[in-house]
């Protein structure tokens, strides 16, 4: 994995698919259900070339998984990406989160929500996720 603030002289769909955090099988658990780009393309009802342009954007997250990027099934809801994911990963990448420990703190009960931060989201809770996702800088 490179550095934070690190430069990167590949473009952007090349950067994705070499600099990528591990994903762990513990963190695998938690998330369940995942789908792949082609999958997502087709849940939003969009070209493929646009799910890559969300992932650059950091308004969706992929790992590797199975040796194909992959996405958190629980991103997508009544075909579209749910409202606030965007903002809490940058918060997080912003806290020092890699893409594993962002999907960690997502699928990680939090009993002051309660559930799931990602529950939240799709609850349309975002706020209460962003404030808990900001304390962590802190």
């Amino acid at each position: 994995m490179r550095e934070a603030g690190a430069w990167y002289a590949g473009g952007v769909t090349q950067m994705h698919a070499t600099i990528e955090s591990v994903l762990d099988p513990h963190t695998d658990a938690l998330v369940g259900e995942w789908l792949t780009l082609k999958e997502v393309a087709a849940r939003l009802d969009v070209k493929h070339s646009r799910i890559k342009q969300l992932l650059a954007e950091r308004k969706l997250l992929a790992v590797r998984r199975e040796g194909q990027l992959m996405v958190p099934a629980a991103f997508i809801r009544n075909g579209q990406v749910i409202k606030g994911l965007s903002g809490t990963l940058t918060v997080l990448s912003d806290s020092g989160f890699d893409d594993v420990e962002t999907l960690r703190w997502l699928f990680t009960a939090d009993d002051t929500l309660p559930g799931t931060p990602v529950q939240a989201l799709s609850e349309n809770r975002g706020t209460e996720v962003r404030r808990r996702a900001q304390a962590l800088a802190f």
